[in-house]
């Protein structure tokens, strides 16, 4: 037997029926369907009749593109006919069918132009495929395409502000690149950060100069509720502002925003701060929005933490544990830039040395505590008392330095009469009968034409003037010149 055999009789089967060629015409798992050369149906299959709802009276002589949604209709005249013209077949067109019932199939086309013979078009035979699976496989995947696209995008724009949040060196500055961090991952048109202050005060550490204005009429309230819910807090549209905080839709109008949200830095427990996002036209803020600017949050937070803790122990280092005020590192640090300064402008620098007459006696008879209150208490005045610009150190014990750069010897013994009148005033953290003064010495120094001091010579000097004050009587002032 020949391998060319119909397959029947390579089985040993005898050749089908008319019947059986029917059978698989009708019940074929495609529609099938036939035309004129301009597209009229004149024999359609039972398959076909199922899939649209129309019965065969109805499809015989209606045009097939009549049966296409508006959509496949215009692609039919403007690109499925013109190409079947030309090149005689079309293969797996997607067009949508409208059924009966109003619902739309979608479907994969295979067509024919079959010849007389005469050689001029005598009908088109089509094969009509459900595609309803594939398309919704094709929709899975373009959701799966898009959201790993998110999720890449999501992930660079992360990693971009982790690097910006690794760049600053200081919390300000964290709140400005948050701030652009975030202007960018949530497309807003303006942004802020407030962080929170030791005594849980939100201050404005990065935004618009218009941000102020709007803090006032609620926004300060909307970040609290932020901080406390641990949640973003939204207004998606001016009217839901107009209803939750009346008042705040004005403010926001105009300055042409219509939206915002709000998302806290930390925790209800670990007040932080917040980011503010603000929009110039509604938005609904959905789950990604949200998941986005609660992820910059908690990326910003962590940074903050290391920030806060390494400029903590850097004004660890510089201050004075008890009392706030430079310590003695500072303090060299400053007069080192104040001298040259000084070198460069010609002008006078004046050093302050203050020692208490009368601590060691609160020290010893009421206790270090006590001891402790009063030098914190003489600190907080002569801070209240500094000129601007001018730095005060607690150099140790009840010893105090104030570097007072711009000042000549009557400037500096001024400023030195001021510190002994405050220092003297009776304290409020003992009793009555506990008296303190000042025995006060003041170094001034005039550079001139290759004049060179050190540091450690004021402060020499500085401290036999205040001894001179001490062996004079206490309570007085020492001046010398350099």
């Amino acid at each position: 037997m020949s391998l060319h055999s119909p397959p029947w009789e390579l089985e040993g089967e005898s050749t089908p029926s008319h019947a059986t060629y029917v059978e698989l015409f009708e019940d074929a798992p495609c529609g099938y369907l036939t035309t004129t050369p301009d597209g009229v149906i004149t024999r359609v299959n039972r398959t076909f009749e199922k899939w649209t709802g129309h019965d065969r009276k109805t499809l015989i002589g209606t045009p097939f593109m009549d049966l296409l949604t508006a959509s496949g209709q215009l692609f039919h005249e403007t690109r499925y006919a013109m190409v079947l013209k030309l090149a005689g077949e079309v293969r797996e067109v997607a067009l949508t069918l409208e059924c009966a019932d109003g619902s739309e199939l979608p479907i994969l086309v295979n067509a024919i132009a079959v010849t007389g013979r005469d050689g001029q078009p005598d009908s088109i035979r089509t094969a009509v495929f459900d595609a309803t699976e594939r398309q919704d496989y094709e929709r899975q995947l373009l959701l799966s395409r898009r959201e790993a696209e998110a999720s890449e995008t999501r992930v660079r724009v992360l990693q971009d502000a982790s690097s910006a949040f690794g760049a600053a060196e200081s919390a300000d500055a964290l709140a400005l690149a948050l701030v652009g961090s975030a202007r960018i991952a949530l497309r807003a048109s303006s942004a802020a950060v407030l962080l929170a202050e030791s005594d849980g005060t939100l201050r404005l550490a990065a935004g618009d100069e218009e941000t102020p204005a709007l803090l006032d009429r609620g926004l300060l309230g909307l970040a609290h509720q932020a901080i406390e819910s641990g949640e973003v807090v939204a207004l998606s549209s001016l009217e839901q502002a107009r209803s939750i905080v009346p008042g705040l839709d004005d403010a926001l109008h105009e300055r042409r925003m219509a939206a915002l949200t709000i998302a806290a830095l930390g925790t209800s427990t670990e007040s932080l701060g917040v980011i503010i996002c603000f929009f110039g036209r509604d938005r609904a803020s959905d789950h990604e929005t949200r998941d986005m600017q609660s992820a910059l949050a908690r990326q910003a937070a962590q940074v903050l933490r290391r920030v806060r803790l390494q400029e903590e122990l850097e004004h660890r280092a510089l201050h004075d544990q008890l009392t706030g005020l430079a310590n003695r590192k500072m303090l060299e640090e400053r007069l080192e830039q104040s001298i040259a300064t000084s070198a460069r402008s010609g002008r006078p620098l004046s050093l302050v040395f203050l020692d208490l007459d009368g601590f060691k006696s609160i020290n010893d008879e009421l206790g270090h505590r006590v001891g402790d209150k009063v030098l914190t208490e003489v600190a907080d005045r002569l801070q209240g008392v500094t000129r601007a610009g001018d730095r005060v150190a607690r150099y140790g014990g009840d010893e105090f330095v104030v570097v007072c750069d711009d000042a000549d010897e009557s400037a500096g013994a001024a400023i030195a009469e001021r510190y002994r009148l405050e220092v003297r005033r009776p304290l409020a953290s003992v009793p009555a009968r506990y008296t303190i003064a000042a025995s006060i010495g003041v170094v001034t120094w005039t550079p001139r034409t290759g004049d060179v001091v050190s540091a450690d010579r004021l402060v020499r000097v500085a401290d036999e003037a205040m001894y001179s004050s001490k062996h004079g009587g206490r309570d007085r002032v020492t001046s010398v010149t350099l």
